[in-house]
């Protein structure tokens, strides 16, 4: 629903989300500053979520310029290094956290959807690090290291449920857990998270999933649910990559039995079997199927829904190209890992705080206005230094601006000039949100993004 965006919603939003005193009282209980140090915490934090947001380049001394004009006392770099610490990136941890459980973003997929509490999406994506932290990174190939983010995505919330970092050799697997917690929920994997064992405990959760089927699995066609007119092969009881070849079919939709083991009891393991469905949508472009394995119905989803639920794979995509590109995450030029780790949550603060703009954003526009997502993330990093600057004033900091480094500090501030120019020639442009709604929301009419297919594509009940 639309109304009218004022002057101070950004500001009032963004410190309702971090307030100030919660950030310092924080800060206090985990031994980041003292309460009477000359560091001041909220300028800090909000210089991390918008330092390089704001065009500057990704480095220390980028984040020190932005801490500066943010201040009231402008930071040495001796005294700013020294601040960063092990225990900074673990406070800056505890934030990233907290901002994801509090951000939420009204989703824009097909009401389809609606039968799922939330739509999931878990993968991973490889940080290349300096050599010289191989040790505390281990790579997958000698005299290289190399972190790895992995994400459990909310696509119906639009923010991410759980993240962790590991070194590269971690298998994402491993750190995606099965519990009640997928009750009402569906998951959607890559070949990456492929396991009979996580499929059934997802069906005995309450859970549905969906799954590219992967090939060395081979599971036995035991029922076929869609059937063809004339001299049909027949596929009971045959090995469904056996015969996917000599298939030329547009559907393949049959039921097949999996033999996996349980988890391991008192000494004891046991061997189970289970039921799903396997699809196969035929690409004619490549002359084979993608097949997918999950345990939703056919009288409410039909294969090519299926193929466009897997679709939503891309969202994650999208949020590590958004970090990477937008927010320089891959970017690392030190041997330290703590600053490793400080970076990636700096990253990751700003992608908190432009999921809680985009929130506001989506409040304020007309109904029915979208938001891509790349589209977004360009808007908020262009408006970002804009944003810092009103935060900045709202919270009654005052400005300074190091004499050192004047290339780059001109440009760090370039936005801020015009703003100052702009307003002694007495020119008066729409409130900031305003044109935060204008920028981020799709142009083209003719090109439908991802969300819009998925409103369109999914059938709510199979054909006859």
């Amino acid at each position: 629903m639309h109304t009218e965006p004022s002057s101070r919603h950004i500001e009032r939003h963004l410190t309702n989300l971090l307030p100030s005193e919660a950030l310092e009282d924080h800060a206090e209980d985990v031994g980041v500053v003292e309460r009477e140090g000359k560091l001041q915490l909220p300028p800090l934090v909000w210089s991390f979520a918008f330092g390089f947001a704001a065009g500057e380049s990704r480095t220390l001394a980028a984040f020190r310029r932005t801490y500066n004009s943010t201040a009231d006392e402008s930071l040495s770099p001796g005294g700013f290094y020294q601040r960063l610490t092990p225990t900074l990136a673990e406070y800056l941890r505890d934030l990233v956290e907290y901002g994801f459980d509090e951000v939420a973003v009204p989703h824009t997929v097909s009401e389809e959807f609606d039968r799922f509490r939330d739509v999931m999406i878990a993968d991973g994506t490889v940080l290349r690090l300096h050599e010289l932290l191989s040790e505390a990174y281990k790579a997958r190939h000698e005299e290289q290291a190399g972190a790895k983010l992995h994400l459990l995505h909310n696509v119906t919330d639009q923010t991410v449920e759980h993240f962790s970092v590991t070194d590269e050799k971690t298998h994402d697997s491993t750190l995606f857990s099965t519990g009640s917690w997928l009750e009402g929920r569906l998951a959607i994997f890559d070949l990456a998270y492929f396991k009979y064992r996580r499929f059934a405990l997802i069906d005995e959760n309450g859970g549905h999933f969906v799954s590219r089927l992967k090939k060395s699995a081979n599971p036995v066609v035991t029922e076929v649910l869609r059937e063809w007119r004339g001299r049909a092969i027949p596929l009971e009881g045959e090995k469904i990559f056996d015969i996917v070849d000599d298939l030329s079919r547009k559907y393949i939709d049959v039921e097949v039995e999996v033999e996996f083991d349980r988890r391991e009891y008192a000494g004891t393991q046991s061997r189970d079997t289970k039921r799903f469905r396997v699809v196969g949508v035929r690409n004619e472009d490549a002359d084979d199927y993608h097949l997918y394995i999950t345990n939703l119905s056919r009288e409410e989803f039909l294969p090519d829904d299926l193929a466009t639920i897997y679709r939503c794979r891309w969202e994650v995509e999208l949020l590590f190209r958004e970090l990477k590109t937008q927010y320089e995450l891959d970017e690392f030029d030190t041997t330290k890992k703590h600053i490793v780790e400080i970076l990636l949550y700096a990253a990751l603060l700003s992608l908190v705080v432009s999921r809680d703009l985009l929130g506001l954003v989506i409040e304020h526009a007309d109904d029915g206005t979208v938001f891509p997502p790349e589209r977004w993330a360009a808007t908020f990093r262009s408006h970002a230094q804009l944003i810092l600057r009103e935060l900045r004033e709202y919270l009654a900091y005052s400005t300074v601006f190091p004499p050192e480094r004047w290339a780059a500090t001109f440009r760090s501030h370039a936005q801020l000039i015009l703003r100052e120019l702009r307003e002694y020639l007495a020119y008066s442009p729409p409130p900031l949100l305003q044109r935060l709604i204008e920028d981020a929301q799709k142009i083209h009419k003719q090109r439908p993004i991802l969300q819009e297919q998925l409103a369109t594509t999914i059938q709510p009940a199979a054909e006859a």
